[in-house]
């Protein structure tokens, strides 16, 4: 391989003669200096200045091999890991040959990880010239793979003049020297006919030149006795990286330099300080000490050596360090290593006080534990034992089969070792054990498994309640949307609607459907903002609220928690306003870090699934209706009623009543009956209470056609099973205050095994009630029912059942005189008929003036309702018949029946202007016709709410016509057909559309002359007076 320049000492294509001497040179100082290899990891200084004396001023090419991470210092080893194959054999054959001289140069990117250097522009071009005093075989732990681990020791500071990579990578700008040697002239002609092919084919000047030098020695040999060989031409033969380097030498220094003194001493002050710091450094610094004593006895005599120990053994950066080997000044050199010490200082002290501080603390805990050990054996040789330590191993143990979050753990951890360190007898004992109850009874991470399946979960809102479609529709669509998310988050949903129509019943089978826990409480009258929020833990008999109470109950973090009657909800107490601390709990936003008072840690309630039940909206407050998802529920018609009552309340009744197995029937018209003469209202709980009424009855009329005085008992094979679940439903009781106690359906993914009770005194306590059952096995037994034993209850059988029919008509008025209109309101309870009277208080012409007396306990808005339709119809009459002068004499009383009822809303505008149309036209109204709507002073319709539990309510009634403002008609359009089937629907844009249906057939001279005679009087008695 050839070289660049001869002035740099360098192995170039200088007279043939030249290089074979300096190779020969070079191959006797590996000869002699192998014997001392093995020594020289012993005393490094003595072999570098031995090894000094035998390198020669020129180098042959050598094998270059990059370093990552750290440069390499001469005089210092570094053992280095190969793993290229090419490299490793190279090096194992370098060794053989005893030519184990190698340049190494630093990565300029640390990452890098190669035995190969492709490019100059990869690694720093000053490096060190290594020998490679040991290499042998090893393995990666990691990739398994073979290496080498080479032991190298630094000679001097060298310089690249021209990298040679391997033949796999493009070799371009190779510039040869023609150098003429006049002692070797039959080489001339050939190395210039070389230089002259290179210079004008470049892609083959490898071969080339390899040939070249290949020749070079059997020409000398013929020539030159002494037959030298070029040692590194074995190299080729590997395609590894060769370079051509040259010597760097120090600049010239002044040994007694103030500067260089004061580094020096400054130096090694450092380092007397970090050898106190890491023993380490101490034994490093020994070694070197003693190395440099054996050659001087004055460090100050070697300031290079020292700066360039100072940077060996120093974790700097690797630019840092690169600087410092850079560095030929030994000022500058020694300016840069102290800095790399100090940082190593700092690095040493900063250890040293982190170790110190792990020392303290572990050196207190084992005091702390030595300690506690020593107390826990005194209290046993005494025979103290408070139970104390039970108790804290119990809490530990519940915690193990939670998943508690890091700020749950780290409060946990602070309230069990104040437990562990307090006596029983002192009063924050039981408190903290109450706290840690409560804390440890939580179902930290557990889950009960979500439900996805929609058809079950329709079949299970099916088997429970019939109708609700809106309700079911938004539960499937519940499970739907968490079976595409594969999770289910909290939501908010409020049902409203009237007594009776099953909304808290619909919870209970919502919660069947998700495959969740059920917890339900009332808040109606509440007024402690505590019961929400629970109670600070420093008050007497503190418990935390109904929320953490519904959880522990449960068992799991995603109940289906039910608050009943939130509209009902106590405000303006001295407690604190409840309605308000529902706020946080139902807002989702906010209910992921529920606080509560008396746990005092933030509980996630995000996947709470909250039901809300309530019979009017107008009594909750606005901020916590706009949290929730409002769903109404309306009343049920009478062909709901008739299936509710054949599919769940009499069966339900039957079996309550004992009659499952007996012949005992009710009809379909005496349930129709039971609904027209007895339970009109919007719901069916009235309508249960009286079916388990007659049921009761039909109970006591079989047990006395049977005269079970006088016969034995028959018990019921069939029902033994029943005897056995009440054992087990005994059994189950009794460990019903086991907070570990989890239901069948929570995720055995997440769910804990629950503790199973060992005292043996409640065991027994279990084992003798159930023996007790067994002895009162007869009297608690079914009877059978003989098949000749029938009732069969008919409409005309329901007086001697439930009493005298409290309606007796369909209703109020079977005909309605002038002045009586059917109106519809809405209530709490649901839709009803609002009948409007109106009548003349005396005739015309014995009225003094006009007035208008109104009576039934109305509202301000019913009152100004009345004032209007009062003066509207005025103007109507006199536009219609300008001769009907009614209204100048007229006294009308208007009155809405049930005065003890309080009556109000802006929806009977429409009714009161037909009662006084009726009364002025002196025409009664169709009394199948029921209307609602609030009217404007022209006579436009407007706008009302509730149309559907009206609409029921006319049905209920027996209307066929129903007349509501045209606004409403998409209402209208929504309701169910078993609803609207039966009723003729009137829109009514303007008064004008009521008046045609009402009033079509008055003809005007009619009409103008109702009140002629009346008013002839009046006018008589009139001029009789003038």
């Amino acid at each position: 391989m050839l070289g660049t320049r001869v002035t740099r000492a360098v192995y170039t294509r200088a007279p043939l003669k030249l290089q074979l001497r300096a190779l020969g040179l070079h191959r006797r100082y590996v000869h002699n200096g192998s014997k001392n290899d093995e020594g020289s990891s012993t005393s490094t200084t003595t072999n570098k200045e031995e090894n000094d004396k035998k390198l020669p001023d020129v180098y042959p090419q050598m094998l270059a091999l990059p370093i990552s991470r750290r440069p390499l210092f001469p005089g210092f080893y570094k053992a280095v890991v190969i793993s290229e194959p090419r490299v490793m054999k190279a090096i194992t054959d370098m060794v053989e040959r005893q030519q184990p001289y190698i340049g190494a140069f630093m990565l300029k990117d640390s990452n890098n990880d190669t035995d190969i250097i492709h490019d100059i522009s990869e690694v720093h071009e000053l490096g060190v010239l290594a020998q490679v005093t040991s290499a042998f075989p090893s393995k990666d732990e990691k990739t398994g793979k073979e290496t080498m681990t080479a032991l190298l020791y630094p000679h001097k500071r060298i310089k690249i003049d021209q990298l040679i990579p391997p033949k796999d990578v493009k070799i371009e700008d190779i510039v040869v020297e023609k150098v003429v040697d006049n002692e070797v002239a039959s080489e001339e002609t050939k190395d210039e006919e070389t230089v002259d092919k290179t210079e004008s084919a470049t892609d083959k000047v490898s071969e080339e030149i390899t040939e070249e030098i290949a020749k070079a020695p059997s020409t000398e040999v013929t020539e030159d006795p002494d037959n030298y060989e070029n040692p590194t031409d074995f190299l080729k033969d590997y395609n590894v990286t060769l370079v051509n380097v040259s010597n760097l030498e120090d600049e010239p220094f002044d040994i007694k330099s103030p500067i260089i003194n004061a580094l020096t001493s400054e130096i090694l002050k450092v380092f007397k300080e970090i050898s106190q710091l890491n023993s380490m450094f101490r034994e490093q610094i020994a070694t070197f000490s003693a190395s440099i004593q054996s050659a001087t006895t004055n460090i100050f005599e070697e300031p290079a050596k020292l700066a360039d120990f100072a940077a060996a053994v120093s974790a700097g950066e690797e630019e840092e360090l690169q600087e410092v080997l850079e560095s030929l000044n030994i000022e500058q050199r020694l300016e840069k290593s102290l800095l790399v010490l100090k940082k190593e200082l700092m690095n040493a002290e900063l250890q040293n006080k982190i170790s110190k501080d792990v020392e303290t603390k572990i050196q207190k805990r084992q005091k702390e534990y030595y300690l506690m050990e020593q107390l826990k054996g005194i209290k046993r040789e005494l025979g103290i034992d408070d139970g104390r330590d039970k108790l804290v191993d119990t809490y530990k143990k519940r915690v193990e089969k939670l998943n508690l979050p890091e700020n749950v753990q780290k409060t946990f951890d602070e309230e069990i070792t104040k437990l562990a360190t307090l006596e029983t007898s002192m009063s924050e004992f039981g408190v903290i054990r109450n706290y840690l109850d409560w804390l440890t009874s939580l179902p930290w991470g557990i889950n009960s498994k979500e439900q996805y399946s929609i058809p079950r979960a329709r079949k299970i809102l099916d088997e429970d309640h019939y109708g609700m479609k809106d309700v079911k529709d938004r539960i499937l669509e519940f499970i739907a949307v968490g079976k595409l998310l594969g999770k289910v988050d909290g939501k908010i949903i409020c049902f409203v609607g009237p007594p009776g129509v099953g909304k808290t019943s619909i919870g209970k089978s919502i919660s069947r459907a998700l495959n969740r826990q059920f917890f339900r409480f009332s808040v109606g009258g509440m007024t402690d903002v505590a019961e929400i929020k629970g109670h600070r833990r420093t008050y007497i008999g503190a418990l935390p609220g109904r929320i953490i109470q519904a959880l522990k109950k449960c068992q799991t973090q995603n109940p289906l928690i039910l608050i009943d009657e939130i509209d009902k909800i106590g405000h303006g107490g001295i407690h604190g306003d409840p309605s308000a601390a529902l706020l946080e709990v139902l807002d989702p936003e906010q209910n992921n870090s529920f606080l509560d008072n008396y746990l005092d840690i933030p509980i996630d309630l995000s996947k709470v699934l909250f039901v809300c039940t309530a019979n009017s909206l107008d009594t909750i407050p606005r901020p916590l209706l706009d949290r929730m998802e409002v769903i109404e529920l309306t009343g049920y018609v009478a062909e709901d009623k008739i299936k509710i009552a054949e599919q769940y309340l009499v069966p339900s009744a039957k079996k309550t009543a004992g009659l499952q197995n007996a012949t005992v029937s009710m009809d379909e018209e005496a349930i129709n009956a039971l609904m027209k003469y007895y339970c009109r209202e919007s719901g069916v709980r009235n309508l249960k209470k009286h079916i388990e009424k007659i049921y009761r009855k039909a109970a006591l009329e079989v047990v006395k056609k049977m005269s079970i005085e006088d016969t034995e008992p028959l018990v019921s094979t069939s029902e033994e099973p029943q005897l056995s679940q009440t054992n087990q439903n005994i059994s189950s009781s009794s460990a019903e205050d086991s907070t570990t106690d989890l239901e069948d359906s929570v995720n055995p993914d997440t769910a804990k095994e629950a503790s199973k009770p060992n005292n043996s005194q409640e065991g027994a306590s279990v084992e003798e009630t159930k023996k007790a059952v067994k002895t009162e096995e007869e009297e608690d037994t079914s009877m059978i029912v003989p098949e000749d034993i029938k009732v069969e209850i008919t409409p005309e059988d329901l007086k001697k059942y439930v009493g005298p029919p409290i309606y007796t008509t369909d209703r109020l008025y079977e005909t309605t005189p002038p002045g009586v209109i059917m109106g519809l309101a809405w209530t709490n309870m649901g839709g009803c008929s609002l009948y409007v009277e109106s009548v003349l208080e005396q005739p015309l012409h014995n009225c003094k003036h006009a007035n208008l007396e109104r009576t039934g306990q109305l509202g301000d808005v019913m009152k100004e309702s009345s004032r209007l339709a009062y003066s509207f119809s005025k103007m109507y009459l006199s536009k219609k018949f300008p001769e009907n002068r009614f209204f100048e004499k007229a006294a009308i009383h208007l009155h809405c029946p049930e005065g003890a009822t309080p009556k109000d809303g802006p929806s009977a505008g429409v009714t009161m202007a037909t009662s006084f149309l009726s009364l002025a036209l002196n025409k009664p109204v169709d009394p199948t016709v029921a209307m609602t709507g609030e009217l404007t002073l022209t006579g436009k319709v407007l706008r009302i709410g509730g149309l559907r539990e009206k609409v029921v309510a006319a049905k209920r009634s027996g209307a066929k016509t129903v007349i509501f403002p045209k606004d409403n008609l998409n209402d209208w359009e929504e309701l169910p057909e078993n609803v609207k089937e039966g009723m003729e629907p009137l829109a009514a844009d303007w008064y004008d559309d009521i008046y045609k249906r009402l009033f079509s057939g008055v003809k005007k001279s009619e009409g103008n002359n109702v009140w002629k005679s009346e008013f002839e009087l009046i006018d008589k008695k009139k001029k009789e007076n003038d």
